[in-house]
C-alpha cells in the first residue's frame, strides 16, 4: 500500500509542503478570497492542537485550510514574526540520545510490524527509515489480511519531549467539536507511558464509511508510537473489505506497547543542529477561553468549552433556539498579513483598528451551517478574530436559522480592551 502523502509524516507538517508547491506554481494570479483567508485564519490559533490530531485522527485541519484556500494567510516561516513556532517533535531528543545512534531502515520498520501482527498473509509493504534524513522519522506499512478481509495497517515511531505540548497532545482525545469519532480512550500502563485507543472515520464528514482505529503511545522517556488501522487495504479511495479494522482495542494496546518499537526509537539519530528544548507555543501567555467567557452575552448558556486557554478557544451557547459554536483567536504579530485581511472598504475605527465582518458558507461543509466572523486588527498587528455558526460543531447540520450571536456582538467582543490584558 502506498503510503498517503498526507500521513507520510504523522509528526512533520505535509500539507505546508504541498502548499508550498502550489504557491509556487500559482505565483501571481491568485485572486484573494478575503472571506476565505479569515475563515482560514480562524484555523491558525487551533492549528498546533489539530496539527495532532489531524496527523492522527485523519487530516481535519490540512483539509479545512485546502477547502478554503486560505493557508496564503499564515506566513508559515520560522523567519516570520507571525508563524507558529515550529513543533518540537523533531526538536527533542532523550537527554542519554547520541548522534550516533545505528539509524534505523524501513525494512527494520516492515519486519517489525510483520511479526508483532496476529498471523495472517502480507502484501504492499513500504516504509521509510532514517537514512532519509535526521528530520524523518521511521514508518512502515503493509496491507494484513487475517482471513476475514485486508486492512491497511501503518506504524511510525519517534521521540517526543516528556511532558512537552507535542507529548501531551499525542496523549489526547481529540475534541467532538471539531473531529467525531465513535470512542476514544486514554489510560496510564504500568510502566508509567500513556496510551490513546481512538476509533473513527478516515473521513471526519463521514462521506465514505471507511473506519480509522490508531493507538498513541507516549512513554515518561519520550517513546512516542503511533499505530493506524483501516477496514479497507488504503487509507483513501479503497473499497471496505471488512466491517471493521483487523485489531481492536486490546490489540491496537499490544501492538503500540511492545517493547520492540521503544528499542527502534532509541536508535533514531539525533540532528544536531536541532535544539534541545521545546519552544514555548504561540498563545502560552493568552487567556482565549477565560476572556470570552467573561464578554458573552448574559442570556446565552454556556454548554461546551474549549478544554485549555492559549490564544484559541471556543465555547457552545444556547439561548433557547438551538447550539451555536462560538470560537476566537488572538494572534499578536499579524500585522505582515494586513494587506491581505483589510482593504479600504473596511472600517477603520479613530484609534486606527481596522474591523472586517465576513458572513458565508462554514469550513466544513455541515448541511445549512453558515459562519459569521468579525475581523480586527489594531496598528501594532494585534488580531483578534471572532466567529459564530448556527451549529454546535461544524460538521453537523445546522441547529438554528442564524448564529446565536448578532454581527454587531461579535464585533463588541473583538474590540474589547480584555484581549490586551
Amino acid at each position: 500500500m502506498p503510503f498517503d502523502d498526507q500521513h507520510s509524516d504523522p509528526h512533520g507538517d505535509p500539507f505546508e509542503e504541498r502548499l508550498s508547491s502550489a504557491l509556487h506554481q500559482a505565483g501571481g494570479t491568485f485572486e484573494t478570497d478575503r472571506g476565505a483567508l479569515a475563515a482560514a485564519g480562524a484555523l491558525r490559533g487551533r492549528r498546533l492542537r489539530l496539527r495532532r490530531w489531524a496527523a492522527v485522527f485523519g487530516g481535519v485541519a490540512g483539509v479545512a485550510l485546502a477547502g478554503v484556500g486560505g493557508a496564503l494567510l499564515v506566513p508559515w516561516t520560522q523567519d516570520s514574526p507571525a508563524a507558529a513556532r515550529p513543533s518540537s517533535v523533531a526538536a527533542a531528543p532523550r537527554p542519554s540520545q547520541s548522534s550516533t545512534a545505528p539509524g534505523v531502515t524501513k525494512e527494520q520498520m516492515i519486519r517489525t510490524l510483520e511479526r508483532l501482527l496476529p498471523k495472517g498473509r502480507f502484501s504492499q509493504e513500504s516504509g521509510r527509515g532514517t537514512e532519509e534524513g535526521p528530520q524523518v522519522f521511521p514508518y512502515a506499512s503493509v496491507v494484513y489480511d487475517d482471513g476475514e478481509g485486508a486492512a491497511a495497517v501503518s506504524v511510525s515511531v519517534n521521540r517526543v519531549e516528556p511532558g512537552g505540548v507535542d507529548a501531551r497532545q499525542a496523549a489526547q482525545c481529540p475534541d467532538k467539536v471539531y473531529i467525531p469519532y465513535d470512542a476514544c480512550t486514554t489510560k496510564r500502563l504500568t510502566d508509567g507511558s500513556v496510551l490513546t485507543v481512538f476509533q473513527g472515520y478516515e473521513y471526519p464528514d463521514r462521506r465514505v464509511d471507511t473506519k480509522r482505529w490508531t493507538a498513541e503511545l507516549v512513554s515518561p522517556t519520550g517513546h512516542h508510537v503511533s499505530v493506524s488501522e483501516w477496514n479497507s487495504a488504503g487509507e483513501k479511495d479503497h473499497p471496505i473489505s471488512r466491517d471493521e479494522p483487523p485489531l481492536d482495542p486490546a490489540g491496537l494496546t499490544r501492538l503500540a506497547s511492545a517493547q520492540e518499537w521503544r528499542a527502534l526509537v532509541d536508535d533514531i539519530p539525533r540532528d544536531p543542529k536541532q535544539p534541545t528544548t521545546e519552544p514555548e507555543p504561540p498563545g502560552a501567555n493568552l487567556h482565549a477561553r477565560s476572556t470570552l467567557l467573561s464578554l458573552l452575552p448574559k442570556n446565552l448558556k454556556v454548554v461546551g468549552k474549549s478544554s485549555d486557554d492559549g490564544d484559541f478557544a471556543y465555547v457552545v451557547v444556547d439561548d433557547g433556539k438551538g447550539r451555536s459554536l462560538v470560537q476566537v483567536n488572538v494572534q499578536p504579530g499579524f500585522g505582515d498579513v494586513r494587506g491581505d485581511l483589510f482593504d479600504s472598504e473596511d472600517e477603520t475605527l479613530p484609534d486606527g483598528t481596522q474591523v472586517a465582518v465576513h458572513q458565508g458558507p462554514g469550513e466544513k461543509g455541515g448541511e445549512g451551517v453558515v459562519m459569521w466572523t468579525v475581523d480586527t486588527m489594531r496598528t501594532d498587528g494585534f488580531r483578534v478574530l471572532v466567529s459564530a455558526f448556527n451549529s454546535g460543531s461544524q460538521h453537523d447540520a445546522a441547529t438554528r436559522a442564524t448564529p446565536a450571536l448578532t454581527i454587531e456582538q461579535l464585533r463588541q467582543i473583538a474590540l474589547s480592551t480584555r484581549w490586551r490584558g
